[in-house]
């Protein structure tokens, strides 16, 4: 006798989801929609704001996914993976289609400028310089590559958890653990270029 085989357990996704998808199921689309706003809405600002890097720009994004998704919910299968994996999907791909346009520009400094506030910072004469050391930082961090900046946003500054943050941007973990290392080794090059304080202090180990 063969030995019966299991089928392959729900994802976290699926398993999060498994009340829209009942509704779903039901035909209530608004009830659906409406769940998935309270829970997912704000995790889909944050992922814009990673891959956008404007405030304002992220929110257009975010109001137009928002109204993309229900307009695809209707045709929703689950066969695309959980409604939380759909969704950001549906918003990545939104954000791509933004850095794609034409004339787009995305906020970075010039090695001069970072030069410059790096050494400010660094300045003795500065009594007070917490928000001057956060502005470098987020300076620096503009000059990583788009994708070490997108895990790094999400995991450090809005505290996902690795698994979040390869569901939100469609990577593998792994994919997402490299990203964060290559980014903590650059990033802490750059900060030891500038002679600042010891990077421990600003990402941790």
């Amino acid at each position: 006798m063969r030995d019966r085989i299991e089928p392959p357990a729900p994802s976290a996704a699926a398993a999060r989801d498994a009340d829209i998808c009942a509704l779903l199921a039901a035909g209530d689309l608004t009830m659906a929609f409406d769940l998935l706003m309270r829970r997912y809405e704000r995790h889909l600002h944050h992922l814009c704001l990673a891959l956008l890097r404007r405030p304002e720009l992220a929110s257009e994004a975010t109001q137009d996914a928002l109204v993309r998704i229900w307009r695809a919910l209707p045709g929703y299968n689950a066969a695309l993976g959980a409604p939380s994996t759909w969704m950001y999907a549906i918003t990545r791909n939104r954000c791509l289609s933004l850095l794609a346009k034409p004339g787009l520009q995305v906020e970075s400094l010039s090695d001069e400028d970072v030069a410059f506030q790096a050494e400010q910072l660094s300045s003795p004469s500065e009594t007070d310089n917490t928000a001057d050391s956060q502005q470098v930082l987020q300076q620096l961090i503009g000059k990583l590559p788009d994708a070490q900046q997108q895990c790094l946003r999400l995991f450090y500054f809005e505290e996902r958890q690795v698994a979040e943050v390869a569901l939100m941007l469609g990577q593998p973990e792994n994919t997402v653990k490299t990203h964060l290392h290559r980014a903590r080794a650059n990033l802490k090059q750059q900060l030891q270029q500038h002679g600042l304080a010891d990077p421990a202090l600003w990402l941790g180990h």
